[in-house]
């Protein structure tokens, strides 16, 4: 059980913790169908990511391509700046890919939390990963930065209902055990789907880390 668990069933006995969660879930102002457009709108975050995969794609054989020629043709000069050039493709195509495979399985996990109320071990973690993830995909797509902060709004403000219906209080700082862990889960996800494109290009700063702690600017 992650610490957010213990803080939030610490006091409470079963009966009254699932009273009190059912009420979350179906009360005056029901918290249900705020999760299920959250999943929603992650989800088409997922699709724009897909969207976004697919010119990185296009671009990177195209750069391949080109570096494949100048190779062959001892072209030493074009060889290293298409080599450059493409090591730069691949890294925005692992920030994609980890951002895309990180909100696909907080969406998966908020569309189980509208069945299940179990919200302690869901919406925390997510507003954790969507905080990150928007943060990082600053450069790589920026269109995404507004859906994603308002994604993150949402669900700040049902932990604040579930709270005040509950009579817990919550703490969310930086993303906890629980997100770090589907951060780095879809990190080496990404690893292998980048790595299976095209052989690696030598290039400086290919193993900075891409997702990065910190405020939100």
């Amino acid at each position: 059980m992650s610490n957010f668990e213990k803080t939030w069933k610490k006091g409470e006995d079963g009966e009254s913790f699932a009273k009190r969660t059912r009420e979350a879930v179906r009360g005056p102002q029901p918290i249900k169908p705020q999760i299920e457009k959250a999943s929603a709108q992650l989800q088409s975050e997922v699709n724009r990511l897909d969207a976004a995969l697919a010119k990185l794609n296009q671009r990177e054989s195209m750069i391949f391509r080109k570096t494949v020629h100048s190779v062959q043709v001892h072209d030493q000069e074009s060889s290293k700046a298409y080599s450059n050039e493409l090591s730069e493709v691949k890294k925005m195509k692992k920030i994609v890919t980890q951002s895309r495979v990180a909100l696909e399985q907080i969406s998966i996990r908020l569309q189980t939390v509208t069945e299940l109320g179990d919200f302690a071990a869901t919406i925390a973690p997510a507003i954790g990963v969507v905080r990150t993830v928007r943060r990082t995909l600053g450069e790589a797509v920026p269109d995404a930065q507004d859906t994603l902060g308002e994604i993150g709004s949402q669900l700040n403000s049902i932990m604040v209902d579930v709270g005040e219906i509950t009579g817990t209080n919550f703490s969310l700082g930086e993303p906890n055990e629980d997100a770090q862990k589907i951060l780095a889960e879809a990190s080496a996800i990404a690893e292998k789907r980048v790595n299976e494109t095209f052989p690696d290009v030598p290039a400086s700063n290919a193993d900075e880390p891409i997702f990065t702690s910190g405020e939100q600017g």
